[in-house]
């Protein structure tokens, strides 16, 4: 030995050496990777909540949110939880080839769009939060028969609560690749 450490990971944006080995132990273990797959279970709980129990037809013909009868609080949660579901799908293939870009211009691209990308998501999935548990606490039980979607509704509340912890999380981590 030289007198050298050699750091593992360290490189230009975060990468180590392009076409080293891929460790999947080392890969699933690490704590983007982790908030990652967080993020993909949490994602998927909100909207699959609202979309399977937020909708409850009290008498009339057309379905209404159960957050205060007000359609587009479902409605933005579906739409930031699917974004959140498939960008989190899309990150995590980009976590496993990043490694292997050798390009510092494109690593530096991935970094950037992670970056924005996970900062936005963390504001929008912190006003879904407020959003949802504004619209709840207006909501009345007695518009909620035998309390038909309660249970979904506070999950979607809580869930995008965390959902703000792991993306601005994963904002963060992301930034000290730079």
């Amino acid at each position: 030995m030289d007198g050298k450490i050699k750091m593992e990971g360290a490189g230009s944006f975060g990468a180590g050496r392009a076409g080293s080995a891929f460790n999947a132990i080392a890969f699933i273990t690490q704590p983007q990777t982790i908030l990652r797959i967080l993020s993909w279970i949490f994602a998927m709980v909100v909207f699959g909540s609202i979309v399977n129990e937020g909708y409850v037809n009290n008498g009339s013909e057309r379905l209404r949110c159960v957050f205060n009868r007000n359609n587009d609080a479902c409605n933005y949660s579906i739409v930031v939880g699917v974004g959140a579901f498939l960008a989190s799908v899309g990150f995590f293939a980009l976590d496993i080839y990043f490694p292997q870009i050798s390009s510092v211009k494109d690593r530096k691209k991935a970094v950037l769009l992670e970056i924005v990308f996970s900062g936005l998501w963390t504001f929008l999935w912190f006003v879904g939060f407020c959003f949802l548990a504004n619209q709840w606490q207006r909501t009345l039980q007695k518009d909620l028969l035998l309390g038909q979607g309660k249970v979904a509704a506070q999950a979607a509340v809580a869930f995008s609560f965390f959902s703000i912890i792991t993306w601005g999380h994963l904002c963060l981590l992301t930034m000290e690749k730079i």
